[in-house]
Order: structure tokens, then sequence, then C-alpha cells
């Protein structure tokens, strides 16, 4: 059923809906001009306009009796609650900082105007801790000579409630129309400002309303950047006989220009030492790279924007430029994106702004050493130092690391290839990793952990050395003396060991190091696992057979066997996982091919233990020219083989960065 409270409800929402709608009267040549003209004032869009006609227009026979149309036009619905959602918003960020504001405090304010044939009142209430306006004082002001008649309890009513910044009507008094204020509207040259300038009313005379100035602009034809409310201050503040502007061009705002928004650091004097949580700098950190990745954006295109025309105060259009397209700042090893506007890195490497271009450098050169001034390196791609890498200091390349020079109690750190021109002195802290191989003229007292060869012009001294396949000393001088030598596949040496003894020297050969690794600690593992599954095993045992007599259990050893029994599970499913890893390891290590091979040209010192796969041999006396190989479960010793061909052509000289 409807009823009268529903109907009042449906009409307060429609009149709220249609207060929202702004809209303004125009009119034009055209139904488009018309358009346009609605949407500077509105400053609006015209896809987001709606219109009627009011009057329609014709075009006259030759131009003579040329009618304009008309029109209304307004936001539609999704603009309008658009502008209200954002209003809405900025209303709470406005509320919000008012809070923060320190009130104000301000007396009432009251204005007594005359409109025609009456009295006008308008009232301000006080603000804060200010006084109220008097009615009395009103009262006193109305005790005119041409004063006809007064509301004083309307005027008690409005001074007690204000009047919403509103002119109210409160009597009427003698009206002299020859007496009434009079006003002027100049337009400057240029359009762009208009003024008025009004004559003081005489006794009885009707001073001027913000409506009537308003209606007189438009009849001048001031059709634009009329400012209402300066002409309320106007009136409720005249300043007569001296010219006060009233509307003002809408001024064009000429489009923002295309610009390059960057996602990196442009300018290198603003990257910084990186800080240790304790806030103290690490200045081995400079943090001075910025590595991407490819495919990684690194800046944006931002488009150009179109200008915004402005008008003058009698509907002349004002130009405004739009803004300039650029060209996309591309360099070397970039590319762009399906946008057509981000720019994406082609490959790893150093994003760098060289010029005005993008650039990314997967190749990275340090002319000098790596010390305190380059700072550690960390970089996505090939690392060149052209000089030498000082104790402390790091290298890590997702490319390749070419040292000119010595390595000292370092580390680097490669996902392809390492190449050390002089020789590695790791004085015990030093370690080197390359995902695959590595060249260097020596290799002293330092951790080696290579996927694929090893190859060294003079020898290995004190080291800890794994390779995942082959390890070749060539040279003059070639040997191997002391530390802690692994190959899967072979060994070859001129010397191994050292006349005295000196560092005991462990070489060992044909099984995959990293994966008996693996299987010693997975073996560990599973025994710590086996160990707590016993005492599991001995605890549920004893509460079961508890529950069995008792019936029930107390009700923390209730919540005991449930842990117990769903931990016994967890071991149980961890344990076979790790039992099948552990025979796939098994299974790979028995099927290892490579039978492994360790072969010294010249002297093999007495002391030396040569390990290949599961057997042993320690050499008690010199033996030259020899062999190591792997036959029936025992090491035998054979004529010295030498390396393949491709083994031998893999030295330092014939190595490119490349």
């Amino acid at each position: 059923m409807v009823t009268l409270d529903m109907i009042r409800n449906d009409m307060e929402i429609d009149l709220e809906q249609n207060q929202a709608i702004r809209y303004v009267d125009v009119g034009a040549d055209s139904i488009d001009e018309a358009l346009s003209d609605a949407a500077v004032q509105l400053d609006s869009r015209v896809s987001q306009l709606e219109y009627e006609i009011l009057e329609k227009g014709n075009n006259g026979v030759l131009g003579f009796a040329k009618k304009p149309w008309l029109l209304r036009v307004y936001e539609n619905e999704a603009a309008t609650a658009k502008r209200k959602k954002e209003s809405k918003k900025d209303s709470f960020f406005e509320d919000s900082f008012e809070e923060e504001v320190e009130k104000i405090d301000r007396d009432g304010l009251f204005y007594i105007r005359y409109f025609g044939e009456d009295i006008h009142l308008k009232v301000l209430l006080p603000i804060g801790d200010g006084k109220p306006v008097d009615a009395k004082e009103i009262l006193s002001r109305l005790q005119r000579s041409d004063t006809l008649s007064v509301n004083e309890s309307l005027v008690s009513k409005l001074v007690k409630n204000g009047t919403e910044e509103k002119y109210i009507a409160i009597g009427k008094y003698k009206h002299s129309t020859a007496a009434d204020a009079l006003i002027l509207v100049d337009i400057a040259n240029d359009e762009m400002k208009a003024s008025i300038t009004v004559t003081p009313p005489a006794v009885g005379g009707s001073e001027v309303h913000a409506d009537q100035i308003e209606t007189l602009l438009r009849n001048r034809g001031i059709v634009a950047g009329i400012d209402r409310e300066k002409i309320e201050e106007f009136v409720d503040n005249p300043i007569y006989n001296v010219p006060c502007v009233v509307a003002e061009a809408i001024q064009p705002v000429d489009g923002r220009d295309a610009y390059i928004a960057y996602n990196f650091e442009t300018d290198s004097s603003k990257l910084r030492f990186k800080e240790a949580e304790d806030g103290r700098v690490d200045f081995k950190e400079h943090n001075l790279i910025q590595n991407v990745v490819e495919g990684q954006p690194l800046a944006q295109k931002m488009l150009a924007e179109q200008g915004k025309a402005g008008k003058t105060v009698l509907g002349r259009y004002l130009e405004a430029k739009n803004g300039k397209d650029i060209n996309l700042p591309l360099g070397k090893n970039v590319i762009v994106d399906s946008d057509g506007r981000t720019i994406l890195a082609a490959t790893n490497g150093q994003v760098l702004l060289i010029g005005d271009k993008i650039n990314v450098e997967p190749v990275m050169q340090i002319a000098g050493n790596v010390s305190i001034k380059t700072g550690n390196i960390t970089f996505l791609g090939t690392v060149i130092v052209k000089g030498n890498v000082d104790d402390g200091f790091s290298i890590k390349a997702s490319g390749n690391i070419e040292v000119y020079g010595t390595v000292g109690k370092s580390i680097l750190e490669a996902d392809g290839d390492i190449v050390v021109s002089q020789g590695i002195l790791g004085r015990d802290e030093g370690y080197v990793r390359a995902g695959r191989s590595l060249w260097a003229k020596f290799i002293q007292n330092t951790k080696v952990d290579v996927e694929e060869y090893i190859i060294v012009a003079e020898g290995i001294v004190n080291s800890h050395v794994t390779s995942n396949k082959k390890i070749l000393v060539q040279g003059k001088r070639a040997s191997i003396m002391g530390g802690h030598v692994f190959a899967t596949e072979e060994i070859y040496t001129k010397n191994l060991g050292s006349p005295g003894g000196g560092s005991e020297t462990i070489i060992e050969v044909g099984y995959d190091p990293r994966s008996k690794r693996r299987l010693t600690e997975l073996q560990e593992k599973q025994a710590v696992l086996i160990r707590e599954l016993d005492e599991i095993e001995l605890n549920l045992q004893t509460l079961e057979n508890t529950k069995k007599v008792r019936k029930t259990l107390p009700h923390d050893k209730e919540e005991s066997l449930v842990k117990f029994t769903a931990r016994k599970e967890e071991i149980l499913v961890e344990s076979e996982a790790m039992s099948a890893e552990i025979q796939q390891i098994q299974q790979y290590l028995r099927d290892l091919k490579v039978i492994g091979k360790v072969s010294a040209m010249g002297t093999v010192y007495a002391g030396v233990k040569i390990h290949v796969r599961d057997a042993k041999d320690d050499v008690r006396t010199e033996v030259k020219a020899v062999t190591f190989f792997y036959e029936d479960g025992f090491v035998r010793r054979g004529k010295y083989e030498a390396p393949s061909d491709d083994d031998t052509k893999r030295v330092l000289d014939g190595y490119s960065s490349n």
C-alpha cells in the first residue's frame, strides 16, 4: 500500500537528486557550440553533458533573421554521482583538517538592505564564544523616516536562528524609484574583465541586489566567469562609485607536455651507502649499481594532455596549447612493451641513463681495483675487473667474472665462468664459486666450488677444491700440494704432493661430491627422526596401556596421546620421503658411468692419499708418470694417460668473456 509518508520520502529523494544536478542556460549559433560553452562553464566534458532545447535556432536567409539556439545543459547522472562522491571525500578531509585548526571566535553580524519596496535582513550567527546580534540594535537602525512597517517578531526569530546567508523581507518602506542606486557595467577592451560601478541610493531608494546585478551582466552579454561570491560580497559591503570586478575570463589551461616517469634513480649522486640494521654505514656496500632483470619495467611515457580552452566574459573562446609529445628514450638492450609507452629491459644488467637514453649494460667494467673506492660488486650480468680484487671485498655476478689481476682474501660468485689472470690468494678465508668453469694462474689457501671445469696454469696449494667435472693443472710448474681436491670425473697435473711431505694432500675422484654430501646429510637427518620415532613409540605404548587399564585418560594425557600420534604420522611421511631420495642418490652413485682417474705426468710424492670411487690408495713411495684408476674394487696404477685434445684446449688464452 502506498502511503503518504512513502510519497513524501520519494519526493525528498527526487528533490535531493535534482538539487545535485548543475545546469546552465546557454545560447549559441549551433548545438555543438552551445555544448562546448556549457562544458567550460560547468568545468566538465561534452561527453558528460545532456541538454534540453528551450528555443530552436535557425540560420536565416543569407545570414539575415538568424536565430540562436537556446539550451539548458546539465551533467548526466554518472558525472553528477562522481562529483558528489569526490565532494564528499574532499569534505571529509576538510572536516578532518578543520578539527585540527584552532577554533576562532566571531561575533554575530547583520545586514539591513532595501530591495524594491521591502526591507530585508541578513543575520549571521556568532561563532565560538562570539556575541550574538542584538535585536534592539536592528530595530533602532530601522527607525528611519521612510520606514512603513517592521515585523518585530520575525526579526527576533531571525536573530535567534540566522538567515543562512540569505536576505529575508522583514518590513516595508516608502520607496521612491528616482532615488534608486544606479549600476554601470564596464567591459575591458580585451574582454578579460567586467566590473560594476554603483552609485549610492538616496533616502527611499532601493539598493542593488545580487540577482539584479547578475541579470544586468547577462543582459550586457556577459556569459562566462561571473563571480557570484564577489557580487554577494559587494551587496553586503558596498563601496560606491568605485569599480568592482565581478566577472573575469576563464583562462585557458595549456596541456601538460609528455614526460618520462623513471622507475630507477637517474641521478647517481642520490644513491647512498647501505646502512646496517644498527644504523652504521657499510662502506664496502656503495649501493651504486641498479640491477634489473629481463622484462622489468624501467620507465613509462606519460602522454601529453590536451589543453583546456578558456573563454572571455563575452563568450569568445581563448585557445589553449596542447601538450607536446616526445620520443621514447631508447638506448641499448631495451624494448617497448605492447602498450607502446612502457620501456622494458631486454636483458639482465645495470640500468643507466646515458645522455638522455635508457640503457641496460650486461657487462660492467671496473677500470682499476675492486676496493674501498668501488665497494662490493653485485651485478646481474658480467663483471670485468681491469685490476685486482682487494682483501675483504666481493663480486657477485649472474654472468661471468673476469679479473685481470689477482684475487685476495675475497669472495667471487658467478653463475657463469670465472677467469683470474694472475691467481687467487685466499689466505684461508677466500671463497670462489662458479656456475660453469674456473680459469686461474694459481689457487692458494682458498675454498673453490665449480660446476664444470677447473683449469689452473701453475698450481693448487693448500686449498679445498671441488669440481663437478674435471680439474686440469697444466704448466711447467703444475702441481697440487696440500689440501683436499675433488673432481667427479678426472684430475690431471704434473706433480702431486711435495718432496718433504708437508701438508696432507687428499685427492678424490669418481663420484659426485654434492650428491655424496646430500646423501650423508639425509642419512644423518633420518637417524635423528628414527631416534625421535623410537621415543614416541615408547610414549604411545605407555599411554595406550594406561588407557586400556583405566578406560579413560586425564585431559592432558589424552592431548599428549593425540599429539604423539600426529607426530608419528609426520615422521613416517618425512622418513619415507627421505628413504626414497636416499635410494635415488645411492642408485645414481652406483650407476655413475665415470670411472674416475687421477693422472700425474711428473711425480706423486709419498704421503698423498688417492680416493677413486670407494677405494683408497695411500702413496708410500714416490711414483712417476702414473694414472690412478678404479678396477675390481681397488685403486690401480697404470701408465700415465694424457688428457684429451678437447681438454688441453681449455686453456686461459682461449677463453673469451663473450
